[in-house]
């Protein structure tokens, strides 16, 4: 529902009046993503009216009305409203990316009214941001598309505010591939390449759509071999990374062809084949990710006829041993996937199963028609299902 009107109304709170602007209150010690997002919103309010709010570190500033952001656990602010019973913490505690929204009077000594956004985690925080540069009238796309943006003299938010939400669907993501030769040649134009001053907008953009998920582009590209801030970044805003259905470990294909020795054959080549993907985890282990395992033929192919079940099974045996020595954790704990994409459904099907809390990510075939749903029985696997769905494809028998 709409929060925000463009018009003075009885008790509602002003975002923006007579070209003031209310101030945004966060705590300094918030999450560097949720600081970030903040920034962001303040030229959004900028973009709409004309007006720029200042931006305070609480609790130093002091207004009649203020905007209070914060995550819960890492914002005095936040603490306090939720300590002195002014917003519901339990509709935050312990969730997964969950968000109120709440007009809340005489928040603070020195402020009258205030708009409160607060999240669960980094992210939850970061989309009620978001949100409300939504609902002022900027969208998501204002910076891909050019979405316009309708100039609005004044803001208010509706008197009797207050809703919280969350996500249903745990991971929620996109995939950059077959980018070339058109985003590839457009990025290299614009930034020189799949660098963090590329994926900067891509992560913006992820994040004000509500996902959180994200794998890179990799045609001759390597997200965290091609510019090292990429990772850095993408843990700053908050996304979780992973890498595409063929390139276990957190390893760009393309690393193979840099630094691969010999082939890409397990049952050939497996030492190798296990220090390649253990420098990837080494590199990755303290970012959040969520981790694709099994092993598909070197570029995107079949693996051979004679690929047996047996030989797959040994192989995310040994990912998992890999996992579990690199993060120092069970691998149950570590996010992990595979992708039934292609030929490997059919692994599925020839009776391959993998443990019961690695997420089985159901494919198209790719024509937008889904393949196969879980079953009951499947549904009630710990790691649970996703769905790998294509919009665009290139391949046989024809791209599109």
């Amino acid at each position: 529902e709409r929060y925000i009107g463009f018009a003075p109304m009885d008790q509602g709170l002003p975002l923006v009046v007579e070209g003031h602007a209310s101030s945004l209150l966060v705590d300094a010690q918030d999450y560097t993503g949720v600081l970030r997002a903040v920034t962001d919103l303040k030229g959004d309010i900028a973009r709409v009216s004309g007006a720029t709010p200042e931006v305070a570190r609480a609790p130093e500033a002091s207004s009649a009305t203020a905007v209070i952001i914060g995550t819960l656990g890492k914002s005095r602010l936040i603490d306090q409203l939720a300590h002195d019973g002014k917003i519901n913490a339990a509709a935050l505690t312990g969730k997964w990316e969950a968000y109120l929204v709440q007009l809340v009077e005489a928040p603070t000594p020195g402020i009258d009214r205030a708009l409160v956004i607060a999240g669960s985690d980094k992210r939850g925080t970061i989309y009620g941001i978001y949100g409300l540069s939504e609902q002022i009238g900027v969208s998501p796309w204002y910076w891909w598309a050019d979405v316009p943006v309708r100039h609005q003299d004044a803001l208010y938010v509706k008197p009797g505010t207050a809703f919280n939400d969350h996500p249903v669907v745990k991971y929620r993501g996109i995939f950059l591939n077959d980018e070339a030769p058109a985003l590839t040649n457009w990025a290299k134009e614009k930034f020189g390449g799949f660098n963090h001053e590329f994926y900067v907008h891509v992560f913006e953009l992820i994040l004000r759509l509500r996902g959180n998920y994200l794998w890179p582009a990799m045609w001759g590209s390597a997200f965290n071999d091609d510019d090292p801030q990429n990772p850095a970044l993408a843990d700053e805003f908050g996304i979780v990374m992973g890498t595409s259905h063929h390139e276990p470990l957190m390893r760009a294909h393309d690393e193979w062809r840099r630094y691969g020795r010999g082939p890409w054959d397990y049952a050939r080549n497996d030492t190798v084949l296990r220090e390649f993907w253990r420098g990837g985890m080494e590199r990755a282990k303290h970012y959040e990710q969520i981790v694709s395992i099994g092993m598909r033929g070197d570029g995107d192919e079949a693996m051979s006829e004679e690929t047996n079940v047996a030989l797959l099974e040994r192989i995310v045996a040994d990912q998992r041993k890999l996992l579990s020595d690199v993060t120092g954790k069970p691998a149950a704990e570590v996010p992990q996937l595979w992708a039934l994409y292609k030929e490997v459904q059919s692994y599925y099907e020839r009776g391959m199963r993998v443990p019961d809390d690695v997420t089985l990510l159901w494919c198209d075939d790719n024509w937008g028609n889904i393949r196969r749903l879980p079953t009951a029985a499947e549904r009630k696997r710990p790691g649970g299902a996703g769905i790998y769905y294509h919009f665009d494809y290139v391949g046989g028998p024809r791209n599109y």
